[in-house]
């Protein structure tokens, strides 16, 4: 079977262990996830299996897409991703949250919520400058220049851009519960995105 599924990030809550220990868990809706294609090492040039997550109606979809879902049965999908798989799983299948089992560890992938352009201090923790006297070095990078040579600023440098909005993976969360009834995993943590957004939950190594 396929070693991840995709799912909803609904929030987070606090919950109670064995121990009488308050635990904070993120909420997240995982599948029922749909089999759309296998793909085969002499075919493809790899080996995966193509799920469909969230159903959504024909008109939400473009002909391409409702001509390749049709493939795998009458249910059309929102998002599509692939995963490695052991065995031979088969095409129109449901993959339910019962994948996963209660104490297990998982990585769990999603985008960050973006922040925009930020400056130094934001981006990256800089104390920046005298805030009083005229100093007039207040949140500024300060100097980044290079004498004749290089006569360039390095790649990497610290400076002021676009935070947040990338793909962060989470790994060796614990699986708090399932419950399997309302497709909820309660995942140990903290998940990147914002409520609602799309996350990709794998089994961990």
């Amino acid at each position: 079977m396929v070693n991840g599924l995709l799912g909803k990030k609904l929030g987070m809550i606090q919950v109670f262990d064995e121990a009488r220990c308050l635990i904070p868990v993120t909420v997240v809706e995982v599948g029922p996830c749909g089999i759309v294609q296998i793909k085969e090492k002499g075919h493809d040039g790899y080996g995966a299996v193509q799920i469909g997550f969230l159903e959504v109606p024909d008109r939400k979809l473009t002909k391409p897409q409702i001509g390749h879902l049709r493939k795998c049965g009458d249910k059309r999908w929102k998002y599509l991703r692939e995963f490695q798989s052991a065995g031979r799983p088969e095409v129109g299948s449901i993959v339910s949250v019962d994948l996963f089992a209660k104490g297990e560890q998982v990585n769990v992938q999603g985008v960050s919520k973006g922040k925009g352009f930020q400056g130094v201090m934001k981006r990256h923790n800089y104390a920046g400058g005298p805030a009083t006297h005229g100093s007039m070095f207040h949140r500024a990078p300060g100097a980044i220049g290079q004498c004749s040579y290089p006569s360039r600023v390095f790649k990497n440098k610290a400076l002021p851009g676009q935070m947040g909005n990338k793909k962060i993976t989470v790994k060796g969360l614990r699986v708090f519960d399932v419950r399997s009834e309302e497709n909820i995993l309660l995942v140990s943590g903290s998940i990147p995105g914002p409520i609602g957004g799309l996350v990709i939950v794998r089994k961990a190594r």
